[in-house]
C-alpha cells in the first residue's frame, strides 16, 4: 500500500496484495495492546487455525488471482476483493462497518 494510506483495522483482518509472482501480506503495526503477554500477530495458524498458503488459495479462488488488493477476515474466514487501488481497501472496510469517514469525529 502507498505509505500515505493508513488504515486501522481489527487484528484479525489482513490486507494482502496480489503482485506478479505471488501474494504480498502487508505487515501491520499494533497500536493498542490489551493482552499482558506478547503474541506474534503474523502467526495465522496459531491465532486463527489457517496458514498463509491457505489464505492465498482462498483469495485465488475469489478472483482467480486477479491483481490488486484483498482483505481477509481470518477469524470468520471471509475474503474480499478490493480493487487495484489502495483506497478500495478503505471503501470495503467502510462497507463492512469498520472505520469512519472522519476518524477525528
Amino acid at each position: 500500500m502507498d505509505t500515505d494510506t493508513n488504515i486501522y483495522i481489527p487484528d484479525y483482518y489482513r490486507v494482502i496484495e496480489r503482485v506478479p509472482g505471488g501474494w504480498h501480506f502487508k505487515e501491520g503495526e499494533l497500536f493498542h495492546k490489551r493482552l499482558p503477554i506478547s503474541i506474534d500477530f503474523n502467526d495465522f495458524e496459531l491465532l486463527y487455525g489457517i496458514n498463509k498458503q491457505q489464505v492465498a488459495a482462498e483469495l485465488f479462488y475469489l478472483e482467480r488471482g486477479k491483481a490488486g488488493y484483498y482483505l481477509a477476515n481470518l477469524r470468520q474466514k471471509k475474503y474480499y476483493y478490493c480493487g487495484t487501488e489502495p483506497q478500495g481497501v478503505k471503501l470495503k472496510l467502510r462497507s463492512l462497518g469498520i472505520g469512519r469517514d472522519d476518524p477525528m469525529a
